[in-house]
């Protein structure tokens, strides 16, 4: 193998190799968001609207982030699943480009993420893996058997937080919606979209009591294929788990 495969994609990712991309085609963009079957199983979220947090200093939040493993067997409600979905990629307005704006930079406004949730521990969801549907705020049913938390925290390298966590966020990116943009320098920037999105999930975590930890090592081929990915056009890109924090012992 290559042992310089990464310093290869940094220097073939520069602008001087970019070409015509097939926005200077000016040939169609791809949808803003995956398709899904009708009849498929959705459930509404709470309207973010409503939902009370803890108030917290930003400052506070970011000085006392830090990454937690280990969780409470306490569930998390709807409604804090709902305000940690919003907060990472909750769509404020769609615009005539068109293009989404939401509570996560993207370069471009590209948001080449689509989010699956790992759902153990939300009162009232049942167990397994769903999809977000960002553009109407609702979950998709993708997932729902019983070993399915089994399989995704084996192909997580045994991370066994992964399946103690009330909810692990996966983040796939559907490249096609960077390139179409940003030709191959797209897979620099799905990655910087990542840290932006994760930041967020460990900054709002912190308003409801609750902590998580990045994931970033995982068997890509094996996590892909549970998911329905291709691992070409859609691929995993990192992961993070969410949990209660533990009372502390007196």
């Amino acid at each position: 193998m290559n042992k310089n495969i990464g310093g290869e994609f940094i220097e073939k990712t520069k602008y001087q190799y970019m070409g015509t991309t097939d926005q200077e085609k000016e040939l169609p963009q791809p949808p803003l968001e995956l398709e899904y079957e009708k009849g498929e199983v959705l459930i509404e979220l709470p309207s973010v609207s409503n939902i009370k947090v803890n108030n917290i200093d930003l400052r506070e939040a970011i000085e006392s982030r830090k990454s937690l493993r280990k969780y409470s067997n306490e569930f998390l409600t709807k409604e804090e699943l709902s305000y940690l979905l919003w907060c990472t990629q909750g769509v404020k307005a769609i615009t005539s480009r068109p293009s989404t704006l939401r509570n996560v930079p993207s370069a471009g406004s590209r948001h080449s993420f689509e989010t699956y949730l790992l759902i153990n521990r939300v009162n009232g969801l049942k167990p397994g893996l769903y999809r977000y549907l960002a553009i109407d705020h609702k979950l998709l049913e993708v997932n729902t058997e019983p070993d399915i938390a089994e399989k995704i925290t084996y192909s997580c390298n045994e991370q066994i937080y992964v399946k103690n966590s009330a909810v692990t966020f996966i983040w796939s990116t559907v490249i096609y919606r960077m390139k179409w943009r940003y030709g191959e320098r797209g897979y620099r920037y799905v990655h910087l979209d990542a840290g932006h999105v994760c930041q967020n999930l460990y900054l709002a975590a912190q308003s409801i009591d609750s902590g998580v930890c990045a994931i970033a090592a995982f068997d890509d081929d094996r996590l892909n294929e549970l998911l329905g990915l291709d691992g070409e056009e859609q691929f995993v890109v990192y992961l993070a788990t969410v949990g209660k924090k533990p009372e502390l012992k007196s």
